[in-house]
């Protein structure tokens, strides 16, 4: 059974911007959210995995359109990034105020979850960890309890980075449980190098990044005359210091280091390094929705642009491009025009 870690409201800290019936902003006051954490068994014996929920408060009705999941990238968990507050607000704080039912998932061997053993050895004694059929099985796993915890069908899938190779697998697995998916900075063939390296010799089990190299990947392809106000003052700081936090292990190094599984390195260099597609986006049937910023060198913006054609059998499909954003703009100064294009995908339903 799913163990409750804590339960608590957050109360209003900051002004909410809705959306008029004729597109024009409008002062709404914030409701208070209530926010559990919970340890949801996987599939596999002795690994659980850690799910967030963030809910108005007074919210007792709960819909499949309503319903959204979260999932992170590679390298980094989802708890220190989609609800990390910035000016008072996270992004999942965003979409929970507009009454939306939001959870956020930590892959094993990320964050919260748990850790696999091999993590606590020396990396090269093991193969590479938490490859993509194990994510989308703990995915699985988070999908089918808020569905069972809500009484729900279907809910929205929203991935980053290598989130979305993992949310479009679960989704052409499982078009039956999947309202709506975001692909926010989606993968697919790469053309040119990946800026995660796990350095020469045979792969080893995990990888270890420092705050340094966490920086100097997020500023790749940024304008020399736009890297100084990208990223508002404090902000890196507020992410590192959660992020890094969050491996025990390497927040006793010095300098501060992080581990991240390698079965993500593993999964690129067999398909997306090697001209092979990991899903087929043909069987995608549910609406989707590709979103990505232009100065983004981790999954450049021809991949989004050559997925898009191939979605052949969503029913609706739209692509976004955000100017002056990277791949990672949900902690940028542009954050807002992500969060507006993904809420208007999200809320369209509502809307018809």
């Amino acid at each position: 059974m799913p163990a409750r870690l804590r339960s608590y409201f957050v109360l209003p800290a900051f002004a909410a911007l809705s959306l008029t019936g004729t597109g024009m902003p409008a002062t709404a006051q914030t409701p208070t959210i209530a926010m559990e954490e919970f340890m949801v068994p996987s599939t596999d014996a002795g690994i659980q995995v850690y799910v967030r929920n963030k809910r108005p408060a007074d919210m007792t009705q709960f819909r499949a359109e309503r319903t959204v999941l979260f999932v992170h990238g590679a390298t980094y968990p989802a708890h220190a990034a989609f609800d990390l507050k910035l000016d008072g607000q996270s992004w999942m704080d965003y979409i929970a105020a507009r009454g939306f039912d939001v959870y956020l998932l930590d892959l094993r061997g990320y964050g919260k979850s748990t850790r696999p053993a091999e993590m606590d050895r020396p990396a090269a004694e093991s193969a590479p960890l938490t490859r993509g059929e194990t994510a989308v099985k703990d995915i699985g796993s988070a999908v089918d309890f808020i569905r069972q915890r809500r009484n729900l069908q279907k809910v929205n899938l929203l991935g980053w980075s290598w989130g979305t190779s993992l949310m479009a697998t679960y989704t052409t697995q499982n078009p039956d449980k999947v309202n709506r998916l975001v692909l926010y900075a989606p993968q697919w063939i790469r053309t040119t190098p990946s800026l995660v390296q796990a350095g020469p010799g045979p792969l080893p089990a995990y990888r270890v990044v420092t705050r340094d190299q966490a920086l100097g990947r997020w500023l790749t392809g940024v304008p020399e005359d736009k890297k100084a106000t990208l990223i508002p003052p404090g902000w890196f700081d507020a992410w590192a210091d959660a992020t890094f936090a969050s491996d025990p292990w390497g927040k006793a190094q010095n300098p501060q280091a992080l581990r991240a599984p390698n079965g993500v390195i593993q999964d690129s260099n067999e398909f997306w390094a090697a001209g092979r597609a990991y899903y087929d986006p043909a069987r995608i049937t549910v609406p989707t929705l590709l979103i990505h910023g232009e100065w983004d060198r981790d999954t450049p913006p021809y991949m989004a642009q050559t997925l898009f054609p191939l979605l052949v059998n969503a029913p609706t499909k739209r692509y976004v491009a955000l100017g002056e954003a990277t791949h990672t703009v949900i902690m940028e100064k542009n954050r807002m025009e992500l969060f507006r294009a993904v809420q208007s995908f999200l809320e369209e339903e509502s809307r018809s």
